[in-house]
C-alpha cells in the first residue's frame, strides 16, 4: 500500500463518508454537514472530496455540493462517464485504472493542501457501499484503509437497512476504523433510526436522524430539473432549522482534538507505567518512545512531533524489523483479521487437553504434511518461541535419558550448540545458551552445555567469504572465498571437500574430549543458518551440517554400548532440535530453513511467521520415537507442560490461513523477480528480496565490515572503531538514526544488535518500497 501517513491534522477535521449500501444518501449527508460548518457560531471553511465518481458529469456528487453548499471547496480526482461500478467504469475504452496507491496518495496530497489553506472541515466521500469495489476491484474499505480517516457512516433507512447498517459498521470495525458518527434519513414506517439509535448508543457513537429528502422525479426535463433543484434547496434549509447537526460537528471536532491529545501524551504516560523488554531505562525520556497510532501493510503510522497545526500529525514508517520478526503478510491484514474474528466467534477459547477443534487439527496436519520432514509425526502447541523451545528441550533430554538409561536427577545432562545462540528468555532455554548479555545477570542462569565457535558467512569487497575464527584456524584451515552465495550453500558438494573433512574431524575430536572429561549431552540444539538475537550471525551451512552428521553417525561418542537404532527415521547419537522460530516459514525464502543444510530435525520449533504476525502461537513438532519416550502407564511420565491458552482456536485458524497464503505465494511465482535477480550470483533456490547489487555495493563501503541478504533479511555489520563490536556496541546507531529520518515518502524503523543493523521485510513487501529503502542505505553508507 502507499507510503503516505494516515490522515490527521490538528487544524483540519477530515472524515470519510461511507454508506451502508448504495443509494442511501451519502452526498445529501455531505451537503448537510458542509452547510452546517458555515452556520457554526464560528463559521469554518468546508471542503468535499470525491476520489472516484462514475456517471454523467452533471449528476456528479461534487457538482451537487457546488450547487447546494455554496462556498464549499470541491474536488473529484477520477471521473468516469459510465454510470456503473468504478471497477467496470475504469476499464472502459481500454483505460488503465489508477493504482490504489496513487488514489490514496492523491487524497492525502489534497487534504494536506487544504490543511495548509485554512480549511477546517473536509469530507472524503466513497462510492456505493462499504465493500463496493474501487477502480482496481478492491474493496473500498481496504483501498482507503492506509488513511484511516474517522468515519461518518450513512446508515440505510430502507427495508433491510438495519442489517446492512450493522454489517457495514462491523466491516469497518474489523479493519481498524473508528466510526465517529452515524446519520440516516428518518422513515416513520420502518423506524430504522430508532433501533439503530439504541444499537450505536451502547457503543457511544452518536446517531442523528435527518428528515427524509424529497423524492427525485423519475424523468428529467428542464422544468422537472428546476423543481427538483428548488425542492432540494428548501430541504437543506429545513434540515438546518430542524436538526442539531451543529452539535454533531462539535462532537466530531472534540473527538479529533482528543485523538491528537491522547497521541501526544502517550509517550509520557508510557514512561510512567511501562517496563519495556530489552531496554535499559536509565536516562530514557519520552522523546525516545515512538507513539504508534495504527499499522497497515508494512507501515506504522507514527506521531510526528510538531507545533505546526497545519502539518500532518502522522507519518508512514516502514516496519524494518518486521515487528520483532513476526510480520509476514502485513499489519492489519483484513483476511487474517477475518480469520481471527471467525474463530473468536465460533469458539472463543476452549480448553485443549482431551479435546480437539478443527483449527488445531487442520494446522497440525498442514505443518506435518507441508514442512517436508518425514521424521516429524506429532505437534505440541505452546504460545511463543521461548516456551516452544522449553518443550523441545524437555522432549530431547527425556528421549536421550530414556534410551541411554541416564538419571538427570543425579547427573548433569547438557546440550551441544553454537556460540551466540539464543532460544528465549524462560529459565530452561536460557541455560541452553552460553553466558552473554542476555543471561549473565540472571540469578538462576547456569549455562548447561558446550557451544562451538564457528565460521561465518559474509560478503566483503564484493566477494562471498567464510571467515574462520582465529582460534579455529589450526583445526579448520584458513578463510574461504566463493564465487557466489549458491556455492556457499552447495552443502552436498562441500560435505565431500577437504574443509568438510576438517570440520567433521574437529567436531568429533572436540566432543570426544568433552565426554572424556565427564560431560554428558542430551541434545544438539541449533538455529539453522542465522543466529538471530546473537547478532544476526550467518553460520557456514557446512559447519551446521557437519555437526549433525557427527552427532548422528558417531553414536559411540555418547553411549558406546548402546545399539544403533534400526528404524529409518529414528534419531541417532543425540536428538537434533532445530529452532526455526526466527528462520522458519519463508523468513529466509523457504518453507523450512533446515533445508539449507539438508537436515531433517527430530524436533522442530516454529513461531513468529506462523500466524503472519497477528497473534502469538508456537508449535513444537517431534518424531514418533521422541513421543514414545513419554508414553507409559504412569501419568508422571507424560509431558506435563501446558498453558491455559494452548492451541487457542483464534491462533490456529489464523495460522492455517497464513500458511495457505504463503504457500500460494510460493506456488504462483510472486517471488520470481527476486529469484531472477539473484540467479546469476547464486542459485534459484537461494535468493533475497533485497537486490544483489545492493549487497555487493554495500560490501565495498569503507564503514562496512560485512553484509549479507537471504530471503527477507538484510544484515549490515559496521566497523566498530571504538570497540570490538558485539551487543553493547553503538557503532550502528548512526545508520539507524539516518534511516529513522527517512526519505521523501516514509521513515524507516529499524533495530540494531550492537554494531549490526538488520532490516527485514514481510513476504508481501512492495519492490518499490524496498528499492527506496535501498536508496537510503546507499546514501548513508556509500
Amino acid at each position: 500500500m502507499p507510503s503516505v501517513g494516515a490522515a490527521l491534522w490538528r487544524s483540519l477535521r477530515a472524515h470519510q463518508v461511507y454508506g451502508a449500501n448504495t443509494e442511501v444518501g451519502k452526498t445529501l449527508v455531505s451537503t448537510v454537514l458542509c452547510n452546517a460548518v458555515r452556520r457554526l457560531p464560528s463559521p469554518g471553511k468546508a471542503a468535499f472530496l470525491k476520489p472516484v465518481s462514475t456517471g454523467p458529469l452533471d449528476d456528479a456528487d461534487d457538482r451537487h455540493l457546488q450547487r447546494h453548499a455554496p462556498g464549499t471547496l470541491t474536488r473529484c480526482l477520477y471521473q468516469f462517464d459510465e454510470p456503473v461500478s468504478p471497477h467496470i467504469a475504469a476499464k472502459q475504452n481500454n483505460f488503465t485504472p489508477p493504482r490504489d496507491d496513487d488514489i490514496v496518495a492523491s487524497i492525502h496530497k489534497t487534504l494536506s493542501e487544504w490543511a495548509g489553506n485554512g480549511v477546517d472541515f473536509a469530507l472524503v466521500e466513497t462510492a456505493g457501499g462499504v465493500h463496493s469495489p474501487g477502480p482496481n476491484g478492491n474493496s473500498q474499505a481496504d483501498l482507503y484503509r492506509p488513511l484511516r480517516l474517522p468515519i461518518v457512516l450513512v446508515a440505510d433507512s430502507r427495508l433491510g437497512g438495519i442489517s446492512s447498517s450493522i454489517s457495514a459498521y462491523e466491516s469497518l470495525l474489523l479493519r481498524g476504523y473508528d466510526v465517529h458518527s452515524v446519520l440516516l434519513f428518518r422513515d416513520d414506517y420502518y423506524q430504522n433510526h430508532e433501533y439503530l439509535r439504541h444499537y450505536f448508543q451502547d457503543k457511544s457513537i452518536p446517531l442523528v436522524p435527518l428528515p427524509a429528502p424529497p423524492v427525485r422525479p423519475q424523468t428529467q426535463d428542464v422544468d422537472t430539473a428546476a423543481r427538483d433543484e428548488e425542492a432540494m434547496t428548501t430541504y437543506y434549509q429545513r434540515v438546518a432549522q430542524s436538526t442539531d447537526v451543529g452539535g454533531l460537528l462539535d462532537q466530531l471536532a472534540a473527538k479529533n482534538t482528543e485523538r491528537i491529545d491522547r497521541l501526544e501524551a502517550m509517550a509520557s504516560r508510557a514512561q510512567q507505567t511501562i517496563w519495556y523488554p530489552f531496554t535499559q531505562h536509565h536516562g530514557m525520556q519520552p522523546k525516545d518512545i515512538t507513539a504508534i497510532d495504527s499499522a497497515y501493510d508494512d507501515y506504522f503510522q507514527t506521531l510526528v512531533p510538531t507545533d505546526d497545526a497545519h502539518a500532518p500529525k502522522l507519518q508512514a514508517t516502514f516496519d524494518g524489523s518486521a515487528s520483532w520478526w513476526t510480520q509476514g503478510l502485513g499489519h492489519g491484514n483484513p483476511a487474517l483479521a477475518l480469520s481471527a474474528a471467525y474463530a473468536a466467534g465460533r469458539y472463543g477459547h476452549v480448553m485443549f487437553p482431551g479435546n480437539i477443534h478443527e483449527p488445531a487439527l487442520s494446522l497440525a496436519e498442514k505443518l506435518l504434511q507441508g514442512i517436508g520432514n518425514a521424521r516429524l509425526q506429532k505437534i505440541f502447541y505452546t504460545d511463543n518461541g521461548s516456551t516452544g523451545m522449553e518443550v523441545a528441550v524437555k522432549m530431547g533430554l527425556r528421549a536421550a535419558c530414556h534410551r541411554y538409561g541416564w538419571d538427570a536427577s543425579t547427573e548433569q545432562i547438557s546440550i551441544l550448540g553454537l556460540k551466540g545462540s539464543y532460544h528465549g528468555d524462560t529459565i530452561g532455554v536460557m541455560d541452553c545458551s552460553e553466558p552473554s548479555t542476555y543471561n549473565k545477570k540472571v540469578e538462576w542462569y547456569r549455562g548447561r552445555g558446550y557451544w562451538f565457535d564457528f565460521p561465518q558467512v559474509r560478503m566483503s569487497q564484493g566477494v562471498w567469504r567464510v571467515d574462520v575464527p582465529e582460534c579455529l584456524r589450526p583445526h579448520l584451515g584458513a578463510d574461504l572465498e566463493f564465487p557466489s552465495l549458491g556455492a556457499v550453500f552447495d552443502v552436498e558438494q562441500r560435505v565431500r571437500s577437504d574443509e568438510g573433512k576438517r570440520y567433521r574431524d574437529y567436531i568429533r575430536t572436540t566432543i570426544a574430549g568433552l565426554v572424556q572429561q565427564g560431560m554428558k549431552f542430551g541434545s544438539l540444539i541449533m538455529e539453522p543458518i542465522i543466529l538471530g538475537a546473537g547478532g544476526m550471525l550467518f553460520c557456514d551451512p557446512l559447519f551446521q551440517r557437519s555437526l549433525v552428521d557427527v552427532v548422528r553417525h558417531h553414536l559411540e561418542l555418547f553411549a558406546p554400548s548402546a545399539p544403533r537404532p534400526t528404524e529409518g527415521n529414528a534419531w541417532s547419537g543425540l536428538p537434533v532440535i532445530l529452532d526455526e522460530v526466527f528462520t522458519g516459514l519463508y523468513r529466509l525464502g523457504r518453507r523450512s530453513s533446515a533445508s539449507f543444510i539438508g537436515v531433517d530435525a527430530d524436533i522442530a520449533v516454529n513461531a513468529k511467521l506462523l500466524t503472519g504476525g497477528l497473534v502469538p502461537l508456537c508449535t513444537t513438532a517431534a518424531s514418533q520415537e521422541i513421543f514414545r519416550a513419554f508414553d507409559s502407564p504412569d501419568k508422571s511420565d507424560a509431558l506435563l507442560h501446558g498453558h491455559s491458552y494452548t492451541a487457542h482456536a483464534v491462533g490456529c485458524q489464523v495460522a492455517v490461513d497464513s500458511l495457505n497464503t504463503m504457500m500460494k505465494l510460493e506456488r504462483n511465482g510472486s517471488w520470481d523477480d527476486y529469484r531472477r535477480d539473484w540467479a546469476s550470483a547464486s542459485t534459484p533456490e537461494v535468493w533475497s528480496v533485497w537486490s544483489h547489487d545492493l549487497v555487493r555495493d554495500l560490501s565495498c563501503a569503507e564503514s562496512v565490515n560485512g553484509v549479507f541478504a537471504i530471503g527477507t533479511v538484510l544484515v549490515v555489520s559496521l566497523q566498530d572503531l571504538h570497540g570490538s563490536g558485539g551487543y553493547t556496541s553503538t557503532a550502528a546507531r548512526g545508520l539507524q538514526q539516518k534511516l529513522s529520518a527517512g526519505g521523501p515518502n516514509f521513515a524507516v524503523h529499524s533495530r540494531v544488535l550492537g554494531n549490526v543493523l538488520y532490516l527485514m521485510s514481510s513476504v508481501t513487501s512492495r519492490p518499490t518500497a524496498l528499492r527506496e529503502i535501498e536508496g537510503l542505505l546507499r546514501a548513508a553508507l556509500l
